[in-house]
């Protein structure tokens, strides 16, 4: 409805341009379009170009999937130019051409980022996290899944500046050992949403030391970490009482006898439980026992 209406109400009518920009129209009316029928209304007149040049230096949150299947480079740099105000970044379909010169002007110019994804950004460097730290003192939630450019030194300092973190994902960040992410936990004590999956440098090391340092700790992925073994998930369910879901599939050392204190705290895990329990079921509800050799 709000687009059909700026359609209709042409600036050669006197109506929708009257109304004030910056208290009205951006704020109760332009919010409510997506992202890329906004750019279209700039070919409109000279006028609705000036309306939505405000719009977006006013933006606070820009999702680059809004605009279509890729988004230009050039596109991008024009858009986010005038913004001093962003709160939420996601960048995604831009691994292609996204690299530091275009995206480290944003983030020095937005103090009051606290989310930010850059999943899949391949082409990014360690520059890109520094700046990040440095810039945004209030981040909360960093997505930096498959960013095989982080590393230990660029985590070290979004850890010393970006104490106030919830969620970070660091999925197949493949240079990340055990000392680098105890020192992110020590330093990032609310976090509440980790993800370390498909990492096999992360171990029980790691793990007892999120344990011992996130309290708050409710979702923790640890998909595919080959070195995790079961002491250490024992320690994590002794610390991490308030633990919602922990994901341990393709950890191989990680059996049920140390899974079932979460499972039995009703902790959503993404392992079934052992064969062997369900048969034992199966038998007290229908009287015999399959004609299975179990080995327990």
């Amino acid at each position: 409805a709000p687009w059909h209406l700026m359609m209709s109400l042409t600036p050669a009518r006197g109506c929708l341009l009257d109304l004030p920009w910056e208290d009205i129209l951006v704020p109760h009316i332009l919010c409510h379009l997506p992202l890329q029928q906004l750019l279209s209304l700039q070919r409109v007149s000279k006028s609705f170009q000036s309306l939505i040049q405000l719009y977006l230096a006013n933006m606070r949150c820009f999702d680059s999937s809004q605009i279509g299947p890729a988004i230009p480079r050039a596109a991008f740099v024009n858009l986010l130019k005038d913004n001093e105000v962003l709160q939420q970044l996601a960048l995604q379909n831009c691994s292609d051409w996204l690299t530091d010169r275009e995206l480290l002007p944003v983030i020095r110019q937005n103090y009051h980022l606290h989310q930010i994804q850059l999943k899949g950004c391949a082409q990014l460097s360690r520059d890109a996290l520094v700046a990040i730290s440095l810039s945004c003192p209030n981040l909360r939630r960093l997505s930096l899944a498959h960013c095989e450019w982080v590393d230990s030194l660029s985590l070290r300092s979004l850890a010393d500046h970006c104490k106030t973190l919830e969620a970070v994902d660091l999925t197949a960040c493949r240079q990340l050992k055990d000392e680098a992410i105890c020192y992110l936990v020590q330093k990032c004590s609310r976090l509440k949403s980790l993800s370390l999956a498909v990492n096999a440098n992360v171990g029980d090391v790691a793990v007892e030391e999120i344990a011992r340092c996130c309290p708050e700790l409710e979702h923790l992925d640890l998909t595919g970490c080959l070195r995790v073994k079961n002491d250490s998930i024992r320690v994590l369910a002794e610390y991490c009482s308030k633990l919602r879901s922990l994901k341990v599939k393709h950890c191989h050392n990680v059996a049920e006898s140390s899974l079932s204190i979460l499972r039995n705290r009703g902790v959503e895990l993404d392992v079934e439980p052992p064969l062997q329990r369900a048969l034992v079921l199966l038998q007290d509800v229908v009287g015999f026992a399959p004609f299975i050799n179990l080995q327990i």
